[in-house]
């Protein structure tokens, strides 16, 4: 099972930018994943964990149609889930976007923009707040 629990991953330490910035498909192209990521997390905090987003955005992005994730929803799954996948650290949301992702106690995710009083409150940290960890850089040190 893919997830962190009571964790927050602050942006980058090598993010370009210094509030949160919406990310954007460029005209008439597929959604990039970040972009799909961003669209299911601001529109359902909390509502997915790390593998239930990475399904999400999957489905999505292959363009599946519903009829087939109705059938074959668990194979697709399945396949899915037969490789590895990497965390939300690896994600631009947090290393280009300015966006910390937060896991709840459940393993279930939000983001928050960095210039926000939520974020700063996460990211200050205290004895009974999540474990802080940074987003990849986006360059080797």
């Amino acid at each position: 099972m893919l997830s962190n629990y009571n964790t927050f991953v602050l942006v980058a330490p090598d993010c370009p930018v210094t509030t949160g910035v919406v990310p954007t498909a460029k005209p008439n192209a597929k959604p990039p994943i970040h972009v799909l990521q961003y669209e299911l997390l601001t529109r359902h905090p909390y509502r997915f964990t790390l593998e239930d987003l990475i399904y999400e955005v999957h489905i999505r992005h292959k363009e599946f149609p519903a009829d087939q994730v109705r059938e074959h929803g668990e194979e697709i799954r399945a396949a899915l889930f037969s490789k590895s996948h990497p965390c939300m650290r690896a994600s631009m949301l947090p290393k280009k976007y300015g966006w910390g992702v937060h896991y709840d106690s459940d393993g279930r995710l939000a983001i928050y923009a960095m210039e926000t009083e939520q974020y700063r409150q996460f990211a200050e940290g205290d004895a009974g707040g999540p474990k802080l960890v940074y987003a990849m850089r986006n360059k080797r040190a």
